[in-house]
């Protein structure tokens, strides 16, 4: 029996030392992050390349066969093409600027020592961009309602007549910014506030002491102080909005007559409703170099690397 029993103990001693064998301080790091990066691998490496080399095929149904750059070729040809990048930029240059001067004016406003209650206003701001997107949505289909929606209702009280919000190209266009601008200006202003928070009081206590105003202390110190948290919120509103697609694609389908038709609506309705997944591989790779393209140009017009 004791031989038995030291048979069995040292059976187990060396499964310990086996596994301890398997497990050393120079590999556990790796064994740790090995989750992460196959993850990673499946779902953002794969895809990446997958689609890569989708955007040089045809697909029908399960055949694939290889067709070069026709797809590019294509895209290059086609206006519809040209009309969802046009809407997408014109969103771009009206809605960024708007919404990053309002998300400054209300961070500065949220900073100043005289309001009572910030956090329920910080809170109150920052709602829309945690409020889910479909529910939103549906709640400005109803307000913009031409005939029924509550904002016709009230302007008419001032006399303006019945503004056609969804169902004319302007006006559809309008109400997808002013939707975009209502869901992400709280989230900038978050990103505002925390700069402004990090500028040194001592900056503005010496302006104060040379008799600056206020005004010249916001020119003077609070802008160039804000310049990476501009930086940061324009390249990520500009990523932001190049890749818009919930907005339009909930509250006009891309319509009327393609007026709100941007670049990933279009690529979805190439891939899931045409299942013309090469072409649409194709419009992702393009919007990806177009991304890519104007952050480097935003960086480098700002002298930053």
């Amino acid at each position: 029996m004791e031989q038995t029993e030291k048979v069995v103990n040292t059976k187990k001693s060396f499964r310990v030392k086996e596994r301890k064998s398997l497990l050393t301080p120079k590999n556990v790091p790796y064994v740790f992050i090995a989750p992460a990066v196959l993850l990673i691998l499946i779902f953002t490496v794969y895809p990446v390349i997958f689609s890569f080399i989708l955007s040089f095929q045809e697909v029908r149904g399960l055949e694939k066969s290889f067709v070069g750059f026709a797809n590019y070729s294509r895209l290059f040809q086609d206006p519809i093409f040209y009309k969802s990048l046009l809407n997408t930029f014109q969103i771009l240059i009206v809605q960024v600027p708007i919404m990053l001067f309002l998300s400054l004016l209300i961070a500065v406003g949220l900073h100043s020592s005289m309001l009572k209650g910030k956090a329920f206003f910080r809170i109150s701001f920052f709602m829309p961009a945690i409020t889910a997107l479909v529910a939103a949505s549906i709640v400005f289909m109803i307000l913009l309602d031409e005939h029924f929606g509550l904002v016709n209702y009230l302007l008419s009280f001032v006399g303006v007549e019945a503004i056609p919000w969804l169902t004319t190209p302007f006006w559809a266009k309008v109400s997808v910014i002013l939707v975009m601008t209502w869901r992400w200006t709280g989230y900038n202003m978050v990103i505002f506030l925390a700069g402004l928070q990090n500028i040194p009081s001592e900056l503005y206590e010496a302006a104060s002491i040379d008799g600056a105003s206020k005004v010249k202390q916001f020119f003077m110190i609070t802008i160039p102080q804000l310049k990476p948290v501009f930086i940061f919120t324009v390249v990520m509103s500009t990523i932001g909005t190049l890749q818009l697609f919930d907005e339009p694609f909930i509250l006009t389908q891309g319509g009327p007559n393609n007026a709100t038709m941007t670049i990933t609506l279009y690529l979805y309705e190439a891939g899931f409703k045409f299942f013309d997944f090469g072409y649409a591989s194709a419009i992702a790779y393009v919007l990806v170099i177009i991304t890519a393209i104007i952050s480097w140009v935003q960086m480098k017009l700002v002298g930053d690397e």
